[in-house]
Formats: structure tokens, sequence, C-alpha cells
């Protein structure tokens, strides 16, 4: 028996699904280019009591909420500054904790300790602490810090990986995440302004030197089928990959440019299709021709099928392609975070 992999499609729509990908170039179902992303609405500060929050919805109707809420801790050691230099950090670097970040996910019709959400949740938090610069910002002093618990709800049951989605609503939450102004010394009991316009960003979006403006890291989704690279693919598209690799990015405060912090190949479900009925069983085969001719046709197809499924994994070559796509000036990292810094609340 096929195993179940909730894919409503057949071998020979498989097949022909993934020849359209394939060609050069590609045809994808909904007439996007390559490197295109579907259409989405995006929304921020949409939950009051939260000190971040932020909404998107694809086009297919699929949509997350992310809240993120901030928490003051004891450190319990005096651990908040780095004092002397060690592997190349500078001298007084504040420097954070993983622990101090908490991401959750609850998506329809599953439990909070099953796979997917479990994983998807690892990848979040691999990708937001990879650069260190989000905990960074979560030292109060030498002796206090915030605890950050990220949120995410998945409103609907996901019609395609939701990894993208959930990135960057996080993302956009995270970007208008504000934490109250410090009035007390940073290592004596933390004491906060009452007034919320003085609040500052947990991410400036102005920042007050001259270095570049940072921001949280995005993860996207990216699929091959032959020699073509496809961004954002469908859940149609997903059922037919040769690969699928989720590549996490952020501005580089060196250049200004894009830096990879975090790659993870993503086990395709196209692996676990059924392959169709064998050409040599298949009674349709050679409809006209004698039966010697019907014989000879089977002969010489035996063990074709409609459809191959693929065995998965990816060369060296196409994911430095993939990554190059992703990180490159101009290139669709750098093109998906315009987009999003043009969100209003």
């Amino acid at each position: 028996m096929a195993p179940y992999t909730n894919i409503p499609l057949s071998p020979a729509e498989l097949s022909y699904l993934h020849t359209s990908l394939a060609q050069d170039p590609p045809i994808r179902p909904d007439g996007r280019s390559p490197t295109q992303f579907r259409p989405l609405v995006a929304e921020t500060d949409i939950l009051p009591s939260a000190n971040g929050s932020a909404r998107i919805c694809f086009a297919d109707g699929t949509e997350a909420v992310v809240g993120v809420k901030a928490e003051v801790e004891r450190t319990g050691r005096k651990g908040g500054l780095v004092r002397g230099k060690e592997d190349g950090e500078v001298e007084g670097e504040e420097r954070g904790e993983d622990g101090w970040l908490d991401v959750s996910i609850e998506i329809p019709g599953t439990r909070d300790d099953d796979a997917l959400p479990v994983f998807l949740a690892a990848m979040l938090t691999e990708a937001l602490l990879a650069d260190g610069e989000l905990k960074g910002r979560l030292v109060i002093g030498r002796v206090w810090h915030w605890r950050l618990f990220v949120d995410i709800l998945l409103l609907s049951q996901p019609l395609s990986y939701p990894l993208p989605l959930l990135s960057l609503t996080t993302h956009l939450a995270l970007l208008s995440t504000r934490l109250p102004a410090l009035i007390s010394q940073k290592d004596e009991d933390p004491l906060f302004n009452d007034d919320w316009e003085a609040s500052t960003h947990l991410f400036p979006r102005q920042p007050t030197t001259n270095e570049p403006e940072t921001k949280p890291p995005i993860t996207l989704l990216v699929m091959t089928v032959g020699t073509n690279i496809l961004f954002d693919p469908s859940s149609d598209e997903i059922a037919v990959a040769d690969a699928i690799v989720a590549i996490s990015a952020t501005e580089d405060s060196k250049d200004g440019g894009l830096k990879m912090v975090a790659l993870r190949t993503v086990d395709p479900p196209s692996r676990l299709t059924s392959a169709g009925v064998p050409t040599q069983a298949n009674t349709t085969a050679g409809g006209g021709l004698s039966a010697e001719e019907t014989l000879k046709l089977r002969e010489k197809d035996a063990g074709a099928t409609v459809w191959r499924p693929p065995r998965g994994g990816v060369s060296r070559t196409v994911l430095g392609r993939m990554i190059k796509k992703v990180v490159e000036k101009g290139g669709v990292g750098e093109e998906v975070l315009e987009g999003l810094r043009g969100v209003k609340s």
C-alpha cells in the first residue's frame, strides 16, 4: 500500500505538474515567475496587550497571528556583560542567552508536542538566535534581562508548508515590538517609565549610530524541480519537488547586504507518493495495436511508470545557487525585506 501523504493528486497529475515545472522557463500552475511570491495582506500592532504583534494572510486564505510579550527576569549570574576579550569579542560587549527566547506554535488539529509545530518552532528559534543580535538586545544589565515570549497562532489548517508564513509574521511582530524605557541604572532593580510613548523599539527603525539598520531574520522556502529553482512553492508544487530547502537570512552589519544565518533541508512529500500503474501491467497500453505489438511495447517499457517519485537531495552546486539567489544584492531576500518594510500598523 502506498503511504498516505495528504496529496490529492493522481500519479498522472503529479507527472504533468513535474514536467511543467521542469521546463525552461518553468510553467507554474498560478502563472508566477520562479522568484515571485504569492500576494499577501499584512498588518502590525493588532494586539493591544502585547509588546508587539502582526498578522499576515496569504491569498489562499492561510492566516497567522503572532504576539510578542516581554517579561523582566533575574539573570541569576553576573553574565549579562562579557568582561575581557573572548573569541574575538569586544570588551564590555553585551551578550544574551538562548534560553531568553521562547517560541511556541499552535496549529489547528495538532497537539503542542506534535512533530510539525515542534519542528517549526525549532527552525524559527534557530534562525532568530543564529547571529546573536536578538538575544543581545534582551540584556538589561549584569543582573537583569528581558525574556521574550513569541506566541504564533495559525488560524486555519495550512494549505502549504507554513514555515515562510510564520517566519514573515514573526519578523513583522518583532519589528513592532516595543520595550518600556529604563529609568534606573542598569545594575539596579529595573524601574521603567510608565509612559508608553517613551518606549523604544526592540529593533530601532532609525538607528542613532552610523551602523546599518538591523532586522530580525526571515526564512524563505526554496525548492528545485530539475535544474529550476522556485521560491514560495504552493502545496501542489511541493508535491513534486525534487528538494526543498529553508534558508534564513538577515542583514549583514558589515556591508549592509544580506547573509545566511541558518539552513535546513525539508523532507519533500513527493518521495512518498505512489508511482502509479507500471506500463507492463497497464491493460490500456498499446490500444489499437495487435497482441504481438502490444507485448513488445510492454516489454520495451518494462518498469516504466506514469510517475516516478524523486529521491530527494540537492547537489552543492545547486544549493549554492539557491543561497545566492536569496542573499545576493537585489536578490529575493532584499525584495522580500523591502516589501515588509512598507507594512504600516
